[in-house]
């Protein structure tokens, strides 16, 4: 049995998932990195530049991301965010749950390819909305027309093939 068919969680639908970005004013991205190569350097950078969330950055390793302050942990930003993007290996969710819960966040938010039971029980257990294996760039996106299947917004609605430059 795969760890998939173990899997008893159900999250939110996409009308639910639409209802928390809808919500959120202000996103905590917890596990932030300044390499551009990292996922959570491309998800700060696209709420930064396409979403209306105020952003923060949480990475007590990191002075400065994106021109953000990096904040040493949730408890040490300005704000209560409403929500938490966890950027973080499998061991450390449950605690980064806890933390979002202490600090009164309302979503917790796990990337893909994050799936924890225990962290989404702790953070339901505090009332919090629990987002698990899923992109919230990739969401927002989707939600707010700006995902194409080549994971962009071409910014044209056809159905004809388009015709390459210089060619009849």
């Amino acid at each position: 049995m795969s760890t998939e068919d173990q899997r008893t969680w159900q999250g939110p639908s996409a009308p639910e998932r639409l209802a928390i970005l809808r919500r959120t004013r202000s996103v905590a991205i917890v596990g932030a990195s300044a390499n551009p190569a990292r996922a959570s350097y491309f998800v700060a950078t696209y709420l930064l530049s396409s979403s209306p969330y105020e952003v923060y950055v949480v990475n007590p390793r990191a002075e400065e991301i994106l021109g953000l302050p990096a904040y040493d942990s949730l408890a040490d930003l300005p704000v209560v965010p409403d929500l938490v993007d966890v950027f973080r290996k499998d061991a450390d969710l449950p605690g980064v749950a806890q933390e979002a819960a202490d600090v009164g966040a309302s979503a917790l938010w796990l990337q893909l390819g994050s799936w924890n039971e225990e962290a989404a029980a702790i953070a339901e257990g505090a009332g919090l909305d629990v987002v698990m294996d899923r992109c919230l760039k990739i969401e927002h996106a989707r939600f707010h027309g700006g995902l194409h299947l080549a994971g962009f917004n071409t910014g044209e609605i056809s159905s004809r093939k388009q015709r390459v430059s210089g060619r009849g």
